[in-house]
């Protein structure tokens, strides 16, 4: 097995990058970016390109830094398709002595990635300083000092990169892409990708559809998304198979790919459909194939699949946390959720019992109040109950499918919640003000909230710290006190202590139910 390598960025200094660039090692895609001075192009370090003279480079943590050098994304590598930009999403640097600051300008950039919470309408720094608890003038001010770049010019290479990826991935129309990526008008559109990249969006399209443009009207859109090895690739879809629930998902272990419906709402239009993923481990790839019906939302699915298979994790800097205590795991990622409240709501049904219990009751509750779902591939035919109709859903029809009493209440409390706008559970939500709220409905105790914010809000360092399988994995479970000493231990993995679970649970012989927990009981 091959070692996982110290994180490398431009902090790390330019003879670590150019020596990275010249290995072509995907373990660093993301990490940073090269610009060439003698192109004015630049690139990912996986880019298959010549290896540009060292005189010739500049290393930059970003594209958006990149592209206010005045540097062009390289249209062979595609920066587009790094997976997440590790400078932002991560750092190896305790929580506890960070400089406030940089944890604000993290929390702004990492918004701006979002695409969750902007469904009324695309960001901006007004917004963003609202939803930060700060001034306008603030944010620009640390975000400028953090990153070299302006929160406008980091949106506006956001949205660029993101047209890149549908104007050379899809067919969809110019105008279409235009307003996915965040532009209120085609003119406007036309005139940042020209002015940023010296191209017009439709000679990138030509050269990608010669046939022209076109709107799919069946079948898929294809998308593609890298991620940094190692990946476990066996393991996490295991991990979906184990709780695969009929009709809603399907994995297919040989083909290396989960295919399961969604539906969104929030985005101004209800939408419904289909996704596939599909790994391709020798390219460090997954292929996306998403149903034409979502596609005026493919930002927000693309998101969210990425999300799904934690493609944006950086195994280097999680790995310096955790290795030594969990030595050979670097290809473990913490599954996420196409969608928060359904895994609220299975969360919920776990409770206390196996996860082949759980699968039934979910199943049943999907038959009875998810809907189907018209031209779906394979076995995959139903969707996921809204809240409405669980909010709605008396306590004696769901008794009759096996859910106690107690679940009941849960899962009601938590559709009424998440249908009337209370609560949010998707990545960029707020933490603490989701765990608080989340406890404060029946039948939801810290375990089950951590869970959520593990998996749905994407919160690295959720830790449910009443998990009986984790006691076990701990070696903790004969303390007087299990929780506080699995809590004890944890503090050393900060702040990756959701990776850290999911390394602890797979020391287990067997998966651990969803939700064993004493602090629920």
């Amino acid at each position: 097995m091959r070692s996982t390598p110290a994180p490398v960025t431009p902090a790390s200094g330019d003879d670590a990058c150019y020596l990275a660039l010249k290995a072509r090692d995907a373990r660093f895609d993301g990490q940073f970016f090269t610009g060439v001075t003698s192109t004015g192009i630049y690139c990912r370090p996986v880019c298959r390109v010549r290896t540009p003279k060292r005189e010739n480079c500049r290393f930059f943590a970003l594209a958006a830094q990149a592209e206010a050098a005045g540097f062009r994304p390289c249209l062979r590598c595609r920066p587009e398709l790094a997976p997440g930009a590790a400078a932002v999403a991560t750092t190896t640097v305790p929580w506890s002595v960070q400089d406030a600051s940089a944890i604000l300008a993290r929390q702004a950039a990492c918004l701006l990635d979002t695409p969750e919470g902007w469904s009324e309408g695309a960001p901006s720094i007004a917004a963003l300083a609202a939803r930060l608890g700060v001034s306008a003038r603030h944010v620009r001010r640390i975000f400028e000092a953090q990153w070299g770049v302006s929160p406008l010019q980091y949106l506006q290479t956001r949205r660029l990169l993101t047209a890149k990826q549908l104007l050379t991935d899809t067919p969809l129309p110019i105008t279409q892409v235009a307003a996915l990526s965040g532009y209120a008008s085609v003119r406007r559109f036309n005139a940042a990708f020209a002015g940023h990249y010296r191209l017009q969006p439709r000679q990138l399209r030509q050269a990608s559809h010669p046939g022209g443009e076109s709107t799919p009207a069946t079948g898929s859109i294809v998308l593609k998304a890298a991620y940094r090895p190692p990946y476990d690739v066996a393991a996490m879809l295991d991990f979906f198979a184990t709780r695969q629930i009929d009709g809603l998902e399907a994995v297919d272990r040989d083909r290396l790919t989960l295919t399961r419906t969604l539906a969104l709402d929030g985005t101004g239009q209800a939408r419904q459909g289909w996704v596939q993923a599909r790994f391709e481990p020798e390219r460090c790839t997954v292929v996306l194939h998403i149903s034409a019906s979502l596609a005026g939302a493919l930002p927000l699915v693309r998101a969210r699949l990425r999300a799904l298979l934690d493609l944006d994790a950086d195994p280097c800097a999680i790995a310096a946390v955790l290795e030594s205590d969990f030595p050979g795991t670097a290809g473990l990622r913490v599954p996420g959720c196409l969608d928060g409240f359904e895994l609220g709501v299975r969360a919920i049904l776990g409770q206390q019992i196996t996860v082949r219990a759980a699968r039934t009751l979910g199943a049943r509750l999907v038959e009875r109040y998810g809907t189907p779902l018209a031209d779906a591939p394979g076995p995959v035919t139903r969707l996921f109950p809204t809240p409405q109709a669980l909010g709605a859903a008396s306590g004696e029809d769901l008794g009759q499918l096996g859910i106690v009493r107690q679940r009941q209440r849960a899962i009601q409390a938590l559709a009424q919640a998440v249908a009337e706008g209370r609560l949010s559970l998707h990545p960029g939500a707020d933490v603490p003000a989701t765990l608080a709220a989340l406890q404060a409905l029946p039948g939801v105790g810290p375990w089950t909230a951590h869970y959520i914010a593990m998996r749905a809000l994407r919160w690295p360092d959720a830790f449910p710290a009443g998990d009986v399988a984790l006691h076990k994995a701990l070696g903790v479970q004969d303390a007087s006190r299990p929780q506080q000493a699995a809590e004890q231990a944890s503090q050393r993995w900060r702040p990756w202590r959701s990776y850290a679970v999911v390394r602890a649970w797979a020391r287990l012989a067997a998966p651990p139910p969803d939700t064993i927990s004493l602090s629920n009981a």
